[in-house]
């Protein structure tokens, strides 16, 4: 970082003597100034490149034992609070082995190298004979040997393969329920000693590592009450990600809130081999005082960014006819400033007055779209080519879901996607199915508004009048025809000047960086 900084300060120190030489000492000023910001610029920038990823996963709907009913709701909250704060997510809900075998693949590629990786599982958990298992929605155990021949995935295994190359690891499992699957195989297994504990079993941490465990070792967590979030996951994103807390202190708060909440019944249990100190939301808020705080202070940014997370966790859930996807909400924000629109939506949906529109779908349309879910190969079968695809992103930012209209479909454009096929009550994966993309074609688009948008999806403001150029002395324009106020483009000479500048920059960054 810091040999980064001396290279740009270097390139910068030689171009500015270079064009002093040639453009003269009023100029020069005007360029150093411009060229101590561009360096200002990139060294912030690389101060902000940390690469964050996160791996989180709720199972509930179990096939062969009872379900579980908060780990999806677990889940989609502590998603949504990672991206808050600048996570690349790999999420999901209800995975079978070979679903859940695919998601940790593709964390385990994004993960390498990564500054902070972290692994939230909500759901079932199973320890044999001193080691964890995670337990995919399709288990079925009988035996030891089904946990250990595939049917689990072993958590051991699974954390050196997928995060052994980040930075920092940090693990969270709420998967201490009562095991259902301990009695079946201990009756399989007459003719040889089992050891099929409660909860999990102990984990150390290797070095840049924390283990949260929702309860102690060999012991049960509770799982809340129903469609809400667990008593472990609540207190995660409670603190977890608040503005200037370090990772172990935020974890003494988890510990005390749960204890707290559960009448010292479940007390969170961790292990940690950190080697300094960890920020998921590094914007400190400074003390409270009786001075005025301007209003781009720290404290303001820090409010203004927290107010962010809540305001898109309330649009990921707004239109939800699930009382579960709103009594999250409610969960992370107990006092959050939806909570009587959120009480409310709930209220209706109980009573089977709730508004179904946003389940309508357009004549002709397949009702398999509500149950049919979306994946990279569904996705290409319909033939998306870069027109296309633009097309669709002019389509959502139509119906309000905002995104570029570049033609690719990066993350930005998946995460819009999950929030309109959340809005419309269909599987939320950010990949399209045929009926998925024939629906949203099906979908009336609202008036055209005073703006245009550019295909780079950057919006122009159309002026009220057409007018001339009173400097030039130009004509407006025809009656009827739009006109933008964009800025004049540079003449010949200021674009000859930045061109010769730009390349004399270009060699001697490139020089510098070689070095």
């Amino acid at each position: 970082m810091h040999r980064d900084q001396d290279l740009f300060s270097s390139a910068a120190t030689n171009v500015a003597v270079i064009i002093s030489l040639l453009m003269g000492d009023v100029r020069m000023r005007y360029l150093t100034i411009g060229l101590s910001l561009f360096c200002m610029a990139l060294t912030a920038n690389a101060a902000k490149a940390d690469r964050r990823v996160a791996f989180v996963v709720g199972n509930g709907a179990y096939r062969n034992v009872a379900q579980l009913p908060n780990p999806p709701v677990d889940a989609k909250a502590m998603a949504a609070t990672l991206r808050n704060v600048g996570f690349d997510v790999v999420e999901g809900t209800n995975l079978t082995r070979d679903k859940m075998t695919e998601k940790l693949l593709d964390f385990g590629r994004k993960a390498q190298g990564a500054d902070i990786a972290v692994f939230y599982y909500a759901g079932h958990g199973i320890a044999i004979s001193g080691s964890n298992y995670l337990l995919p929605v399709d288990a079925d155990l009988k035996s030891e040997m089904d946990v250990k021949l595939g049917s689990a995935i072993n958590i051991d295994v699974t954390l050196d393969q997928t995060m052994g190359d980040a930075k920092v690891k940090l693990v969270f499992l709420d998967a201490c329920r009562d095991n259902p699957f301990a009695a079946k195989i201990k009756s399989n297994s007459p003719t040889r000693s089992v050891s099929v504990q409660a909860g999990l079993a102990e984990m150390k941490s290797g070095e840049g590592t924390l283990i949260a465990f929702a309860t102690g070792p060999g012991q049960t967590a509770l799982d809340g009450e129903a469609g809400a979030n667990s008593p472990f996951t609540r207190a995660l994103i409670a603190h977890i990600a608040q503005p200037g807390v370090e990772i172990q202190q935020a974890m003494t708060a988890v510990r005390a809130q749960v204890n707290e909440e559960t009448n010292k019944g479940q007390l969170p249990w961790g292990h940690t081999n950190l080697i300094g100190a960890v920020y998921l939301n590094p914007s400190a808020t400074p003390p409270a005082t009786t001075a005025t705080i301007p209003a781009n202070s720290p404290a303001n940014a820090a409010a203004s960014s927290a107010g962010e997370a809540e305001l898109e966790f309330w649009r990921s859930v707004k239109d939800s006819n699930r009382p579960e996807e709103l009594n999250a909400y409610l969960s992370a924000y107990p006092n959050g400033q939806f909570k009587s629109l959120a009480l409310a939506r709930i209220a209706s949906i109980d009573s089977g007055t709730a508004n179904n529109a946003t389940r309508a779908v357009a004549k002709g349309v397949d009702p398999a779209v509500f149950t049919e879910e979306g994946t990279q190969v569904s996705e290409d079968q319909i033939g998306l080519d870069k027109a296309k695809r633009r097309d669709v992103q002019r389509r959502l930012t139509g119906l309000g879901f905002d995104n570029k209209m570049t033609g690719i479909f990066d993350d930005e454009t998946r995460s819009v996607i999950k929030r309109w096929q959340a809005a419309r009550g269909y599987p939320s994966s950010g990949y399209l199915t045929k009926l998925q993309h024939k629906a949203l074609l099906a979908e009336a688009q609202p008036a055209p508004a005073a703006a245009s948008v550019g295909e780079d999806g950057t919006r122009l403001r159309r002026a009220a009048k057409p007018s001339g150029n009173v400097a030039t002395g130009s004509a407006p324009p025809p009656s009827g025809a739009p006109v933008y106020r964009n800025p004049p483009p540079d003449n010949a000479g200021n674009a000859a000047g930045a061109a010769f500048i730009g390349g004399m920059m270009g060699g001697v960054l490139g020089g510098a960086l070689r070095r």
